[in-house]
């Protein structure tokens, strides 16, 4: 017969295990009615790819969310989504997450405090493509010719910004400053309705591609004197060679500057939610590499260390603590 202590002892312990049951199911029935938003880009170019990459691992795992990556004006858009609650997660150009972090260039005296990296992603050249029959050469021909400037809120127009500003130029200082998205301006180039484009992006890039098979186009080098400065005085910034014969018409190694793409979030944002995303992407690495060109060269070391201002988010940090990539430091 078993005793009156065992049987009491054992029952309490089958309430127990009952118990947690209950809770981890109801955890994940609560989960299964969890939605995760991330903000991306225009769908032609390496940020919609990024975030439908990630919908796509989490959506295929057991985390119980369910995630969508709509197109959006990009980085500085991302931001403000984030910062008002309609996405979760967002994909921004490096410097983009400083200055939003930091409250200077288009975030000045409206710092984002609750801002959080994630993780870092590819080098994104800032891209600059003329017409060939446009007469640019180098960056100072663009004066008196029309040029997309990029729309409002977007990485494009940040970075133009910050060149138009060490230039010492404004928009008067063009024919015309168009303000078309980045699905808009490839067409537009072949269109004669512009001279210059530039976009900040990931190699290849399916609207510089576009750019160069449906007209007569060249990259031109950004690697004059200001720009050297500014490598020089922002941590976030970086040269980059983008390579002969990767887009028709354009056998040479062009060179440029750039930053970096990165994925944020909030401090608001759950740590259960963006750990779901963080594992989604590092249990899945090596096919979430193959998915796009531009992440072929992706490794965690970089990732958790390079263009992020912001702290980590809690619960991307978790994630890699669990996998032994933070120092002591990094982990605090």
């Amino acid at each position: 017969m078993i005793k009156r202590q065992t049987l009491t002892a054992l029952l309490s312990a089958t309430v127990m295990t009952l118990g947690a049951l209950a809770a981890s199911s109801g955890a994940a029935r609560a989960a299964d009615n969890q939605f995760m938003t991330i903000g991306t880009g225009g769908q032609t170019g390496v940020y919609y790819v990024v975030g439908q990459s990630i919908c796509r691992f989490v959506n295929q795992g057991d985390s119980g969310y369910k995630c969508n990556a709509p197109s959006t004006g990009a980085s500085v858009a991302n931001v403000n989504g984030i910062e008002n609650g309609d996405l979760d997660l967002g994909v921004a150009q490096s410097d983009v997450q400083y200055n939003a972090y930091n409250g200077e260039g288009q975030f000045k005296g409206n710092a984002h405090q609750d801002l959080r990296s994630v993780f870092a992603l590819h080098g994104e050249p800032a891209t600059l493509v003329a017409r060939a029959d446009s007469g640019i050469e180098t960056l100072d021909d663009l004066k008196g010719k029309r040029v997309n400037i990029g729309n409002p809120g977007s990485g494009n127009r940040a970075t133009m910004e910050v060149i138009m500003e060490a230039k010492g130029w404004s928009t008067d200082d063009f024919a015309l400053a168009s303000e078309l998205d980045s699905a808009e301006q490839a067409s537009a180039l072949a269109d004669n309705n512009i001279d210059a484009m530039i976009f900040v992006a990931g190699h290849p890039n399916g609207s510089i591609q576009e750019a160069a098979t449906t007209t007569n186009a060249r990259i031109i080098p950004l690697d004059g004197p200001a720009i050297q400065k500014l490598v020089e005085s922002n941590p976030y910034y970086s040269f980059y060679t983008v390579p002969g014969g990767m887009y028709k018409g354009n056998p040479d190694d062009v060179k440029t500057f750039g930053v970096g793409a990165t994925l944020v979030s909030s401090e608001k944002v759950s740590p259960e939610l963006v750990y779901a995303a963080t594992s989604a992407v590092f249990d899945n690495f090596d096919r979430f590499r193959k998915l796009h060109p531009a992440f072929g060269n992706l490794k965690p070391q970089t990732m958790i260390s390079e263009g992020l201002s912001a702290p980590l988010h809690e619960g991307a940090k978790r994630y890699f603590q669990e996998q032994g990539w933070l120092d002591e430091q990094q982990s605090r």
